[in-house]
């Protein structure tokens, strides 16, 4: 019994130990979805939209502390990806390009 009691708390640690890691990954998805999601409004929107959708996605999923970054970052990937409709209907292209 003493061999059960005495396995039970360090389970219990690496099981503690495996959440905090994988809510430490949760996190960088959260600001990597937001960090994508901003960079895809200037450059390369048709592929840092769905990765910014994506992450936003698993880091919420995955029960990420910071919340707030990875709904601002599927919002932002989605404004990327309504963005390059927006540009693909105008103007044919996929790219920004500025004209005066």
């Amino acid at each position: 019994m003493t061999a059960l009691s005495e396995a039970t708390p360090t389970a219990t640690a690496a099981t503690a130990a495996t959440s905090t890691t994988a809510r430490s990954h949760a996190d960088g998805m959260a600001v990597a979805s937001f960090v994508l999601g901003l960079l895809g409004t200037l450059v390369l929107n048709l592929v840092l939209g769905p990765c910014a959708l994506i992450l936003g996605g698993l880091a919420l999923a995955r029960g990420t502390t910071r919340r707030g970054r990875a709904l601002l970052g599927l919002a932002l990937g989605a404004v990327d990806l309504l963005l390059l409709a927006f540009l693909v209907t105008t103007d044919g292209t996929v790219s920004w390009h500025i004209t005066g």
